[in-house]
Formats: C-alpha cells, structure tokens, sequence
C-alpha cells in the first residue's frame, strides 16, 4: 500500500506517474487560490520533536505510555462512523454487500426517503443476504430468496406467501430486518454507525463524521478510488504513515521531488528523515514533514496537507511536485474488514491543474493507482503473516525518527485500541492462510467489478477486442473473395493486424483490469 505521497500523484495524470507511460508534466500550467489551513477538530496540536527511539532500543514495550492510565481514554471501536462505500461507485439501481469491521452490511437508495440506506445484510426469514436481491419497481428492498420486501426502516411490507385473508405476518416484529443502522453521506461517502441500538438513530445530529473541506471545495479538483487489499487494518495504517518506504517499494513508478545529488545515498535517492510528531491522545495524533502537515483521525482517517512555500528550502524524494502557494490533500480511509484483510478509500485533491481530471477519463487514472498498490502489496501480506505471533515493538528494530509515525500509532494503538481492532467475537485472532501469488493479486475482485468507471471500461474494452477478431475474419474472407493481387496483400495485412491489435488489447485489458503482479527485481 502506498504512502499518501505518491497515491496522491496517481490521483491524476497531472503528476507524471509512469515514467514508463507518460514524461508529460502539466502541473505548473493552472493556478487557483489556495484555502486556508483548516486544522482537525478535538486535537491540542503541540509538536514537538519526536525520536522514534532511541539508537538502541526499539519501542519497548514495557514504556508506561502504552499502557491505559483511565478507562474513559479507552478507544471504542463500535462507536464511530465508518465508511461504506464512494456515492460515484454505488448504483441506485440494485443492492451493494459490503463487510465492514466484520460486519456484513447491504448499502442501498431508498426512493422514498432519498437516502441511501445501510442494513444488516441477512434476511429475516432464512438469512439469505439481501445484497443479492433487488430495488423492486415500488422502491423496496427484495430478497430474491422468496420475494419479501422491506421498507427504509426495515419493516417487512410484503410476504408473497401469506394468505390474502390471514393474518398480517409481516407486521410481526420477527419479519423486520434486524440490524437498521445510522448512515449518511459526507465528502462524497456513504458512511454508517456499527451499532443499531435505537439510541443511536439519531447519533448523526450530535456526531458526525470527520469532515475534510477540500474534498467538496469547488476550486479543488478530486478523485477518488477504492481496492480490497489482502492484509489486517494495522500494517495498512502503518504503511500509509510511512513516508522512507517510497522511493524503494515503488521505485520507477513515481516522480517525486527531486533532491541534490550529494544529500542522496543511493540509486533510489534514500535519504536522512526528520518527523515531528505531536501528542498521542485518545483522537489520535499530527505529524510535520517539511511542507507536509498530517493527521490521523481514529479509527479510519488519516490524510495530508501538502502547502509549500518560499521558506521551503528542503527537497524530499518522498513529496510530490506542489507548486509554491498551492494545496494538495492525500486523504486515507483506512477500513477494517475481517482479521487479514481490510479496505482503502484514497481521496486525493488540489487546487492547480484542476482542468486535467474534466478530459481524463476516471478508469485511466485507476490504472496508475493500482500499479502503486500492487508494488508493496505482497511485502506488507508477508510482513503481517511473520507478525502475527510476535510482539511489534520488541520483533521491529526502529532506529530512525524517518518511523516517527509509524511509531505513533503502534502506541496510539497500545495505549487506547487495545492492540488490534475489536472484531467482538466474531473472529479469531488467527490469520487466514497465504494464497497464491496470483490470487494475491487479483484487480478484479478487490477494485474492478466494484468500480463504475473501470466495470464499464472493461466491458467496453472487451467488446472492442472481440470486434477486432471480427474485422480480422472480415478481411480474411474478402482477400479470399478478391482477384486483385495488391488488393488481396492489403486486405491480408489488414487481417494481420486486426489479429495482432486484439492480441495486445487483450493483454491491455488483462494487466490493467484482471491481474497485472509486480517484479521488483528489475525495475
């Protein structure tokens, strides 16, 4: 998984991402006002220099701050808002499963009410999941197991097989789906409480989610992505704080600022690190890194602001080209989903060049996104299979303060998480076993088949294909019906590649939709 500097380049192809695809650099050539900084709520921001550790000791584990001092600084996992799902990924025509911190959800637009709405996804009657079913042509939610429909607040309005002149069973309390909950939309994402308890429906009037202004500010361009990834919501957190990986895990992929010859250390441009990291407290933490300010909201946000200005002097190869006096936002949703396994929803936007993302088609951008994604994908799946019996802080030798944030969160984690998500029983702690490389790097599953922009292009694309075996067959069959010699070799060659441009389109469609893998060994 990326650290947010360089997803915040594939957020566009603004950012010369793919040396290998694209040397074009626009982002100088559009200039907007820039907002002022606008800083997290509930945070006491006092930065002060933080040392990871010392040069010889790493994180032990029996330093006091790991440990709750009082109950009420306790983390509660299941009272917080969680996202579900981006609004431009969801179709108000049919029902979306999500799993979300172990629970299994179903996201859908009720007409009536004009919302979308987030239930517990089993049906009352024999549990089948209502994701599966359908929007009936009332507006209801339909299991398709055997036709019962259900209303926005979940109330049985239609049983098929009751008789017309018996008792109204679907007006029983046993008929209604089970688990209602809270939910919203705020910067674009539909958003759910983890608790239906009917106290909390109106949870939304006294807490909301965290709100990031960029997001919908008209001079702010954004974009947005979403991908399944094969690891637990701990190593995806801890990989997205940590800013010295990038110019290794994702080398030849990123065109990041560039740094004088004599400060780099190697090939990749490695380099001294120096992270300032504010109080730990129960809401979570910021961090400074040249012109970069970042905060972790618990449990799911963590995000950047990228202003740099005259008085930034220093090159970092880890920070993307920003013009002076603008704004960038990296924004990381970071969303448990079962023990091995969690979701990321990358929101990234900025005030220059925004006129770019209006003629890019969305899909297009994915393609750099994903590649960023898979470049570390395997190494964090097999750094979190080795950890699973060990204890962080004494098994990880961090010397440096370039880990400052990582650090931060494995005591934030300690301190007020209680170690590790809380999957309430649902789950035990043991990690699902390792599958195979190419299962590991399916973008099929975990991005394509739930992404509007990229669902439809590989349909598209894949017609394409098929109409060019088509056209192939045609010029075949005419250069055998044609008598004239220059007439036959064209139509022969036409053939030939027609032939030859499906063949590489299929190859196209298979790396960028289906399963592309990454080989570090020679990049």
């Amino acid at each position: 998984m990326p650290f947010p500097m360089e997803v915040l380049q594939a957020s566009s192809l603004s950012f010369p991402l793919l040396r290998r695809h694209s040397r074009n650099n626009l982002i100088n050539k559009f200039r907007n006002p820039t907002l002022p900084r606008i800083d997290i709520p509930r945070q006491n921001i006092d930065l002060k220099t933080f040392a990871a550790t010392t040069p010889t000791v790493a994180c032990p584990p029996s330093d006091p701050e790991i440990i709750p001092e009082k109950k009420e600084d306790k983390f509660d996992w299941y009272e917080n808002w969680y996202p579900v799902a981006t609004v431009c990924d969801l179709d108000k025509r049919r029902p979306h499963g999500r799993k979300v911190i172990g629970i299994d959800v179903v996201v859908w637009w009720d007409r009536k009410e004009n919302a979308w709405k987030v239930f517990d996804d089993t049906c009352p009657h024999r549990l089948a999941p209502l994701s599966e079913g359908r929007i009936d042509q009332w507006g209801r939610l339909q299991c398709v197991y055997h036709g019962w429909c259900f209303d926005g607040v979940g109330a049985c309005k239609f049983i098929p097989q009751a008789p017309h002149d018996g008792p109204p069973v679907e007006t029983s309390k046993k008929a209604c789906v089970k688990g209602v909950y809270p939910s919203c939309v705020r910067n674009g994402i539909v958003w759910f409480w983890p608790n239906s308890d009917p106290k909390y429906k109106d949870i939304y009037l006294t807490n909301k989610p965290h709100y990031i202004p960029e997001l919908d500010d008209p001079s702010f361009t954004c974009t947005t992505i979403t991908r399944e990834v094969p690891y637990g919501y701990e190593i995806l957190a801890e990989n997205l704080m940590d800013p010295s990986h990038v110019p290794y895990a994702h080398y030849g992929i990123l065109e990041l600022e560039k740094v004088k010859e004599s400060s780099k250390r190697d090939r990749e441009g490695g380099h001294e690190m120096e992270i300032s990291v504010g109080t730990i407290d129960v809401n979570g933490f910021s961090a400074k890194h040249v012109s970069a300010d970042y905060y972790f909201v618990p449990p799911y946000v963590y995000y950047g602001r990228i202003t740099p200005n005259a008085a930034t002097k220093t090159k970092d190869a880890t920070l993307p080209v920003v013009p002076e006096e603008k704004t960038a936002m990296i924004v990381f949703y970071c969303i448990p989903v079962t023990p091995g396994y969690s979701r990321l929803i990358y929101a990234g936007a900025r005030n220059f060049a925004v006129q770019i993302d209006r003629f890019v088609p969305r899909w297009i951008t994915h393609m750099s996104h994903n590649l960023i994604f898979d470049s570390d994908l395997f190494l964090l799946h097999v750094e979190e299979q080795k950890l699973k019996d060990l204890d962080w802080h004494k098994s990880c030798y961090i010397p440096t303060k370039a880990d400052g944030q990582v650090v931060a969160f494995r005591r934030w984690l300690n301190k007020y998480g209680g170690t590790q998500v809380d999957w309430r029983n649902n789950f035990t702690p043991a990690l699902p076993p390792t599958p195979s490389r190419e299962q590991l790097f399916d973008r099929y599953w975990s991005h394509t088949a739930e992404c509007s922009s990229c669902s439809v292009a590989c349909k598209r694309l894949n017609a394409l294909e098929i109409g060019l075996q088509a056209m192939s067959l045609v010029f075949v069959a005419m250069a055998a019906a044609v008598s004239a010699p220059a007439t036959r070799y064209s139509m022969v060659a036409m053939a030939v590649l027609s032939f030859l441009a499906s063949k590489w389109l299929s190859h196209f469609i298979h790396k960028t939709f289906y399963n592309h893998g990454y080989d570090h060994a020679f990049v």
